[in-house]
């Protein structure tokens, strides 16, 4: 058995995230402990009761899956040299960095919730927007994004589904042209945040900054990076892609073909919901994934890489 595992990223928030295995762990809840000293603010309370619309701002959902996912990757006890490769989506790309051990999970906290602001400032709130389309082909969705402007498809997350971003009024044109051209379903996302495209330039330019001021080691395991879906190995190579990925498409569709090439033939989905299970489903539904974020799913993966971990 060849494992992989996936960390998800903004989108997969909800209120009560994580609070079964914080009651059930001690070093789950060492990691919120951990993460509220860093911060500043009480992140057990933020994930477990909210407020939704607090946990929802973007400079807050990042820590805070990136802590959820962090305190699941802990409780499980595995070292990342159990599998083969990493990959995180969006922002599920610096828990994947904590995870091979090139960055620190402190770093990392510090990082994403700058990042939040930085994106949010990019594009202020209420100018932006995103919305899945599902049931389009790739090329049909990117030639509507080129007949607009400021509108770019951002999430190639399977074969039938891309999300697309963009300033508000060219988006409400897009979505009604894919309706038109026979997608199955149009859905808009609560975020405003046009993650993904040429909108988060500004974005780019502040974290390059924030993150050269870190001491980054090369991986323990290969990463397969958003921007361009190949393994990448060398914390340099890393840093440049975290600060890419905000302007340039996210290739998660291509990336778990790139992990399916490596030969992995199982998937860990380490974090709050499962919307990269579900992706998985949408690429082939064949493939064999495990979501972690409580005590039972912790349970599940040993038993099913009982024969690896002795």
């Amino acid at each position: 058995m060849k494992t992989a595992f996936l960390f998800p990223g903004q989108g997969s928030q909800y209120v009560g995230m994580g609070s079964a295995l914080y009651n059930a762990c001690d070093v789950a809840k060492a990691t919120y402990i951990e993460a509220s000293d860093i911060l500043g603010y009480d992140m057990a309370k933020l994930c477990f009761f909210g407020p939704s619309e607090k946990l929802n701002q973007t400079e807050y959902t990042q820590p805070a899956i990136l802590a959820v996912s962090i305190a699941a990757w802990r409780s499980m006890g595995i070292t990342a040299a159990s599998g083969i490769a990493v990959a995180g989506h969006s922002l599920g790309e610096y828990t994947a960095l904590v995870s091979a051990e090139a960055i620190s999970f402190r770093d990392a906290l510090l990082i994403v919730a700058q990042r939040g602001r930085f994106m949010q400032e990019a594009v202020p709130e209420g100018e932006g927007g995103m919305a899945a389309i599902v049931g389009l082909s790739y090329k049909e969705v990117e030639a509507i994004c080129a007949s607009l402007l400021e509108v770019y498809p951002a999430n190639y997350n399977a074969p039938d589904q891309i999300v697309i971003v963009g300033k508000k009024e060219g988006l409400k044109k897009a979505m009604a042209m894919a309706g038109k051209k026979g997608a199955k379903r149009v859905i808009p996302i609560a975020v405003s945040v046009p993650s993904h495209s040429p909108l988060m330039r500004p974005a780019c330019n502040r974290l390059a900054a924030v993150l050269t001021s870190i001491s980054g080691k090369d991986l323990k395991i290969p990463l397969i990076n958003n921007k361009g879906a190949k393994a990448i190995t060398l914390w340099l190579e890393a840093r440049s892609s975290l600060v890419d990925q905000l302007a340039y498409p996210l290739l998660w569709d291509q990336s778990i073909q790139t992990i399916r090439a490596m030969g992995a033939d199982f998937f860990i989905e380490i974090g709050p919901s499962r919307v990269l299970s579900g992706l998985l489903k949408r690429i082939d539904r064949n493939l064999q994934v495990m979501n972690v974020e409580s005590p039972e799913g912790i349970q599940k993966v040993h038993e099913a890489l009982s024969p690896l971990l002795g």
